[in-house]
């Protein structure tokens, strides 16, 4: 047989399409020849997959092998071609049964001694074929051992694993079951994430409320500060009173992580928490390239994404912020693709409140005019501030307070108030309070009349924008579930607003 046909994916945002690797040997001077619109990484599969067999003790046809990526309008990126285009070759040269090729799919960078190295995306892989399988038998999923424990977490796919290119080829060789590859059963398990903890932290009881507040309603949160008063410090503690991660969240998660090949197997069903430098880019944040990879906000999943001086960013990439806080997704447009990827993330951010960074300090004097604490402050633009639900000061803490031994609550206990609150939600509505739309605000978060009078007087009185009034809504919601009350009251609502404290003008 002069032509072998197998199926590989390919990678395209958070989507994998199918690709069939069309191998044909005809006769003519040799020539080895990859069309179907590959990249460079896949035009050097050509030496490794030469190199890889000829290590492993096959024999390269000295013939006119063309391989086709069907379809040819898709662009094919990275090694992950090069296992299926060297069984490819085999087949067609007759040195391996390509009887049952159909049977699987296949992915794995080869080395040039015919080692498989692991593949980026195999979870996203995973998942298309499994949406594909439906219907009709599954096919089996043959990859490098090393991706295997993230393939497998998708667990209608049969994932053979493997670690070299002849053990693949004993596979489809053995007379018997006994001698082919093992199927590989993923048994993740959840992972205690070694966050630091919020009793850590002297004082700043109303910060630690305002955490609170937030993790159990996802809602985004800017802190607002003198210099050395613990921002960065509450912000890490964050990730640590978050409620446990659902079996999809988690499986949403890894899936972003594995695009950009950072998944590991001890990081199941643990948030992640990104904190980019002031420095980054907006494609950095968001993702971008020429073939579009995830940016901070899409690693940040279903975790939490913290901004340390927020004004330092460039205000143009704040800006693309804006659309991915309403939406929890972003979409990267390019002239010749689009990819779409989640963005479902928890904004932490940090700033002080003048460049001095001393602006209402008790003790020590602000340097700046007001005109500087104007342009520093307007760095961060209305909109973006009108998307951020919470804004809280962190005041600078008394010298005896910080001489006394930390006596605050554990992370563990803040965290159970707040699982509690957060199942209270699902219950009711079947999902946390900063994703309520309009409507649905309007039937859940409905305050007494005490709360609706108090809410009246300061929208007249702050001039709140129609998103803010919302916002400052879900807030209250969230602090009633704390509480345990069914009713938004009058106090939940005057803890809410002072929660909206805007910036200095």
């Amino acid at each position: 047989m002069s032509l072998a046909v197998l199926n590989s994916r390919a990678l395209s945002g958070m989507q994998a399409p199918q690709v069939t690797v069309e191998v044909h040997l005809a006769n003519g001077l040799p020539s080895f020849t990859i069309v179907g619109l590959p990249e460079t990484e896949v035009k050097e599969s050509r030496d490794r997959v030469r190199a890889a067999l000829q290590n492993a003790g096959f024999e390269f046809p000295a013939r006119r092998i063309t391989v086709n990526l069907a379809p040819a309008d898709l662009p094919k990126e990275s090694g992950r071609f090069d296992l299926p285009i060297a069984l490819g070759i085999l087949a067609a040269s007759g040195q391996m049964p390509g009887a049952r090729l159909d049977e699987y799919e296949f992915a794995g960078e080869l080395s040039l001694s015919g080692e498989l190295r692991p593949v980026r995306g195999a979870l996203a892989m995973t998942f298309a074929m499994s949406r594909a399988g439906s219907g009709r038998r599954q096919r089996g999923f043959i990859l490098p051992r090393a991706s295997a424990d993230e393939a497998a977490l998708v667990s209608d796919v049969p994932i053979f694993p493997a670690d070299t290119l002849l053990q693949v080829c004993a596979h489809f060789a053995a007379p018997d079951e006994d001698a082919r590859l093992a199927r590989h059963v993923a048994t993740p398990r959840a992972q205690r994430a070694a966050y630091p903890d919020l009793a850590d932290v002297k004082g700043q009881a109303q910060a630690k409320r305002a955490l609170e507040v937030a993790a159990a309603g996802g809602h985004s949160v800017l802190m607002v500060g003198p210099p050395g008063t613990g921002k960065s410090m509450l912000a890490a503690r964050f990730p640590g009173i978050l409620p446990p991660m659902s079996d999809d969240e988690a499986l949403e998660s890894a899936a972003v992580q594995s695009l950009t090949s950072g998944f590991s197997s001890a990081q199941w069903k643990v948030r992640p928490y990104r904190h980019p430098h002031h420095t980054a880019s907006g494609v950095a944040l968001v993702g971008g390239g020429g073939t579009p990879r995830p940016g901070e906000i899409s690693l940040a999943h279903r975790g939490v994404l913290f901004l340390d001086e927020l004004p330092e960013f460039n205000r143009s990439v704040l800006e693309v912020l804006r659309e991915p806080l309403e939406s929890g997704r972003i979409t990267i447009s390019r002239a010749a693709r689009q990819a779409d990827f989640p963005a479902q993330f928890q904004l932490i951010a940090a700033m002080n409140p003048c460049p001095c960074g001393y602006l209402g300090h008790a003790s020590k004097p602000c340097r700046c005019t007001p005109d500087g604490i104007a342009r520093y402050q307007g760095k961060i633009s209305g909109p973006l501030l009108d998307r951020i639900d919470m804004q809280i000061q962190v005041g600078a803490l008394p010298q005896e307070e910080l001489l006394k031994p930390s006596a605050g609550e554990s992370s563990a206990c803040v965290a159970e108030r707040v699982m509690h609150a957060t199942a209270a939600q699902r219950a009711r509505q079947g999902k946390q309070n900063h994703l309520l739309s309009a409507a649905e605000i309007d039937l859940h978060c409905k305050p007494d009349d005490d709360g609706e009078q108090l809410l009246r007087t300061a929208m007249a009185r702050l001039n709140w924008s129609a998103r803010a009034y919302h916002r400052v809504l879900k807030v209250a919601r969230t602090i009633a579930d704390l509480d345990k009350a069914n009713v938004i009251g009058k106090s939940h609502v005057a803890e809410a607003i002072q929660y909206r404290r805007a910036l200095r003008e």
